[in-house]
């Protein structure tokens, strides 16, 4: 039987003590204060997705599904999140002394930051999970991706930052957010 979107998904455990928490439900933090952790049944993925088969499938972040909390399809909210490329900058290394370096070029994800991937994921969830507004506390790209994952799922986000924040990180965020505070 084909498996779809979060179905290996087994729990959420606290950061800090490993206490059990219920999938596919709304949750703040843990009671120890801490953030919560998506555990798979990663055995059974193993059995049930071949690296064949996720050859096969497009070069985006949602390739990976099974190892995303994301409950369908329907509720991944996308800007078109690509798989970024792994760049080889040896040449800058050796002149430092080093043998090698590679580096992941982020700047092609559709907010140009990997802050992007993050907020699909966070958003998407919190949308299929009936949330209709997000707020954040940043000085950088996070508030600028968040705010534009919740202009593309339909929720209003609040963009809280400090007074010494970049101009074009808060400039990002009123393109989306109603509000942008600093």
């Amino acid at each position: 039987m084909p498996h779809g979107w979060g179905d290996f998904v087994s729990h959420l455990e606290c950061s800090a003590t490993g206490e059990r928490y219920e999938p596919g439900k709304l949750h703040g933090l843990s009671r120890a204060g801490k953030p919560l952790l998506v555990r798979y049944r990663l055995p059974e993925l193993r059995s049930a997705l071949s690296r064949e088969r996720l050859r096969e499938r497009p070069w985006s972040l949602w390739r990976y599904r099974e190892l995303l909390p994301v409950p369908s399809e329907e509720a991944a909210v996308s800007l078109g999140e690509v798989v970024t490329p792994i760049v080889d900058a040896s040449a800058a290394a050796r002149q430092d002394g080093a043998t090698g370096l590679l580096v992941k070029q982020e700047g092609v994800l559709p907010t140009g930051s990997f802050k992007a991937r993050g907020q699909a994921i966070a958003i998407s969830m919190a949308r299929s999970l009936g949330v209709r507004a997000a707020v954040i506390p940043t000085a950088g790209n996070a508030g600028a991706a968040m705010a534009a994952y919740c202009s593309r799922a339909g929720m209003e986000s609040y963009v809280f930052c400090p007074d010494d924040t970049p101009q074009t990180i808060v400039e990002q965020a009123l393109c989306k957010a109603p509000r942008c505070i600093s």
